[in-house]
């Protein structure tokens, strides 16, 4: 039987291993790819960084399967603390992300073939096919803001269990309700009101981070007080 401590560093081992594999298809390819505006450059982009959108799809398939792990694993950790918020972490932070993210990287596959032009897409001139694979790379960017409410909504149960846990520090807690809210705001500005964009993505570029001290607190401390070295049920 494991202990709390023993429990929280397994869910800080999951977290780093979804930490260091998600910003790379999330963030990094993108960056790489899209041309903003410019459909045919894009394009030539999806056509010679084939490998490095390929290798994005995989570490977007594989940090998700990550995810579910890490879910389960808090589960456990959390579920004598309160186990109807334990559940709602389970809800909101598999169950309805995940088929998002791993049906979303069809836009993904559907963007590098109109890009490389397959044969049965002959009857499809090449400004079309273009622009039909910037408008799937495109959806794919949204598909990921449609993940990300739920990527914000789990870190209020989330944030709730830890406050309440007594042991895991209430300010990590905290910082978490502020990184859900950052998550939701930057998915409504995207999705609802793309005009205030440049007014919210640098403010929720920062909240982000407040994600940050759970992973490092679960990696490296697990958990302290009286309660660390308790057993967990079965």
């Amino acid at each position: 039987m494991r202990t709390v401590q023993q429990q929280a560093r397994v869910c800080g081992l999951w977290y780093l291993a979804m930490g260091l594999t998600a910003p790379f298809g999330l963030l990094y390819v993108p960056g790489k790819v899209i041309v903003r505006n410019d459909a045919a450059a894009t394009a030539a982009h999806l056509r010679t960084l084939e490998t490095l959108v390929r290798i994005g799809i995989g570490t977007e398939l594989f940090h998700q399967a990550v995810g579910i792990f890490l879910i389960f694993a808090l589960y456990r950790l959390f579920r004598h603390v309160d186990v109807h918020q334990a559940r709602l972490l389970v809800a909101l932070g598999a169950l309805v992300s995940v088929p998002i993210m791993y049906l979303n990287v069809l836009n993904q596959i559907a963007a590098i073939t109109l890009a490389k032009g397959a044969p049965f897409l002959a009857a499809i001139d090449v400004q079309q096919r273009e622009a039909l694979a910037y408008l799937f790379v495109m959806l794919h960017s949204r598909g990921i803001d449609v993940a990300s409410i739920f990527w914000g909504l789990w870190l209020f149960p989330f944030g709730l269990l830890v406050i309440r846990s007594g042991f895991i520090p209430r300010v990590i807690g905290v910082l978490l309700f502020i990184a859900g809210a950052g998550y939701i705001v930057a998915a409504f500005a995207a999705l609802v009101a793309p005009s205030w964009r440049p007014v919210v993505d640098p403010v929720t570029g920062i909240t982000d981070i407040a994600e940050l001290p759970v992973m490092l607190w679960l990696l490296i401390w697990g958990a302290r007080g009286p309660r660390a070295k308790q057993e967990l049920p079965a």
